[in-house]
């Protein structure tokens, strides 16, 4: 059964609680008042969190998921348009949505990311979000933002083109959406996250991944229920790809087929031809496929692309499939599909660095793209990882491993950060998220002295005028002999990718190299091991923005910072007033960590 409902409409009633109505009513009332002019349709979807019973691997699990389904239920909208989403919890714990890659102008109060723009939806509550689409294009996701909810709370957002342009490319005869996923055999993830975190100990891997919720053949008790996508010979479908992953980037491959990249992160790309792609967790691509082969079965595989160093062997090692069938009849010609010669290796890591060389922004007279030139802010952020003290029991210090950015490692206030803003309330964030790391050193030296290895916590944000045109330069580092690759995803904006490389960043030599022509436009970069990755954008969205790697481990460890973008002059350029309704702010985070930084150094 059905549980969720969407409908478009201009102007058909809709029934929902008081409050809602009556936000729905001021936010017209607001619009009229600004000479607003609303475009698009508007959906309304019905998600409701509950547990259900899930066998994989031989076992069967309860976990939270939306409307009974995981992944869960897809989003479909046109450029422009609004959803309203009516999230009710009837789960055991509280949770909220964010909309990856959705800029909600203006619009921070829909964001979702928990202590950053709100607190939970409690059970036996509800919370209505309205999502704002306006230039974005393709494909995106939504997914819970509260501990580690995600791996089973999340689904695809389809955003088809407008009227007027429709898509940069021939239109497709059909598409197929794969979501990437991780499995944990673990009941109770997040207890179990919290606990590690709270004792300092590493958090746990996945026992395998998944594409579109199921495991595949070469994994246990899952021949039955390996995902099968249906093809007619000789068409081209639209591969909508998205990566729901926790904790490692993924190579993927089609047996036998060539995947034509032409879109990632809600924007286009100029077409890239290749026989396999790596996607980093929170990242969404668009892929053309032709059914041009044989008639028959192909696999479609995916297995991690592992950035550590070579001893580090502690990884999901498993490879999860799906199965491209043809239709028609045919005598299959193997026991088993074809599996893809183009995988690359766990740590093969020139496949990588190959395909995310040839990504360029479409730039285009239809998508047009906008670098800044004349920045006004420069920063330059070490991401780390850490040893420090987090807080077990009542007043038990338990060394621990942490991660940082710029030596900050994230605190969750008690109250979120985007409330305490908007109401000028003192005690809950500090102003003072610094420009640059407290010292320079070798960021990617072999050998780094332990004092690169402490950090400080702390619940800092950087405040940016309205308009400013920002630059940040994302530097690896080697910290507790621990590089490795770190997606990096900024709320409500995309950027622009105008340069990379390895080794330490150079102020001088590499801005040279900048590409300000057709730079891809991303809402999640990987920051490349012992390397470093530059991005552009401007501060043209007020509001309160969370930047995190979205390597779920290193996030819960503290690798965030906050951005808060005042306001502009105008009433059309300042953040939106908030809903007559947002959840209360009733308990701490679950994961604590100390703000003092006096501690000794640990063994790693």
């Amino acid at each position: 059964m059905h549980i969720y409902r969407t409908r478009t409409t201009r102007t058909t009633s809709f029934r929902v609680r008081m409050g809602v109505l009556q936000w729905l009513l001021g936010s017209l009332l607001l619009c009229s008042a600004l000479l607003c002019i609303v475009e698009g349709n508007v959906h309304y979807y019905d998600f409701v969190l509950r547990e259900a019973n899930f066998t994989r691997l031989c076992q069967t699990k309860s976990m939270l998921v939306v409307n009974d389904s995981f992944p869960g239920p897809v989003i479909r909208v046109q450029k422009g348009d609004t959803v309203y989403v009516n999230v009710q919890n009837q789960g055991a714990y509280g949770l909220t949505i964010h909309w990856h890659g959705v800029h909600q102008p203006r619009n921070p109060w829909s964001d979702g990311p928990e202590y950053v723009t709100q607190c939970p939806i409690e059970p036996g509550s509800n919370f209505t979000y309205e999502v704002i689409f306006s230039d974005e294009e393709g494909t995106l996701w939504w997914h819970a933002h509260s501990d580690w909810t995600r791996a089973s709370v999340h689904g695809a957002i389809v955003v088809m083109p407008s009227n007027e342009t429709g898509f940069p490319f021939p239109e497709p005869d059909g598409e197929e959406i794969v979501v990437l996923g991780s499995w944990y055999y673990i009941d109770n993830l997040n207890e179990v996250v919290a606990k590690d975190v709270e004792e300092g100990s590493d958090t746990p891997r996945s026992d395998c991944y998944t594409m579109n919720g199921q495991p595949g053949d070469f994994s246990l008790c899952s021949n039955d229920s390996t995902y099968r996508w249906q093809v007619e010979y000789g068409k081209t479908y639209l591969l909508r790809l998205v990566s729901a992953v926790m904790n490692a980037e993924l190579y993927f491959a089609i047996a036998e087929h060539s995947l034509t990249v032409v879109g990632l992160d809600g924007a286009y790309v100029k077409p890239i031809v290749t026989n396999n792609i790596m996607i980093s967790p929170g990242q969404t691509m668009d892929i053309l496929v032709t059914a041009n082969q044989s008639l028959g079965q192909y696999y479609m595989a995916a297995r991690q692309f592992d950035s550590v160093r070579p001893d580090d062997q502690d990884y999901d090692k498993s490879n999860v499939t799906a199965i491209l069938e043809y239709k028609g009849n045919y005598t299959t010609p193997a026991a088993y599909p074809i599996y893809p010669s183009t995988l690359p290796s766990y740590e093969d890591l020139l496949p990588a660095i190959e395909f995310t060389d040839k990504i360029k922004s479409l730039a285009s007279k239809d998508h047009p793209i906008n670098v800044p030139v004349n920045i006004t802010t420069k920063m330059y952020i070490a991401v780390e990882m850490n040893n420090g003290s987090v807080i077990e029991g009542s007043d038990d210090v338990t060394v621990a491993l942490l991660a940082s950015l710029n030596n900050i490692s994230w605190v969750n206030p008690t109250t979120d950060v985007l409330l305490a803003y908007y109401r000028n309330m003192s005690g809950f964030y500090a102003s003072d998220f610094p420009d640059f790391p407290p010292y320079m050193y070798d960021f990617v030296n072999e050998n780094l002295p332990d004092n690169t290895e402490v950090t400080v916590k702390a619940t800092k944000v950087k405040v940016l005028e309205y308009n400013e045109e920002v630059e940040i330069v994302f530097q690896g580092t080697n910290t507790i002999n621990a590089s490795e690759n770190h997606p990096m995803h900024l709320h409500g904006y995309s950027f622009y990718v105008v340069g990379s490389g390895f080794g330490n960043f150079d102020n001088v030599r590499d801005p040279q190299s900048y590409n300000l022509v057709d730079p891809p436009k991303m809402t999640t970069i990987s920051v490349p091991m012992k390397g470093w990755v530059a991005i552009r954008f401007k501060a043209s969205n007020p509001g309160v923005w969370l930047w995190h790697c979205h390597l779920d481990r290193h996030f819960s460890w503290g690798m965030s910072f906050v951005m808060i973008v005042k306001n502009g002059g105008t009433a059309e350029r300042c953040m939106r007033e908030p809903p007559p309704y947002m959840p209360p702010c009733t308990d701490s985070p679950t994961i604590r960590l100390r703000p003092s930084h006096k501690f000794s150094r640990t063994a790693k």
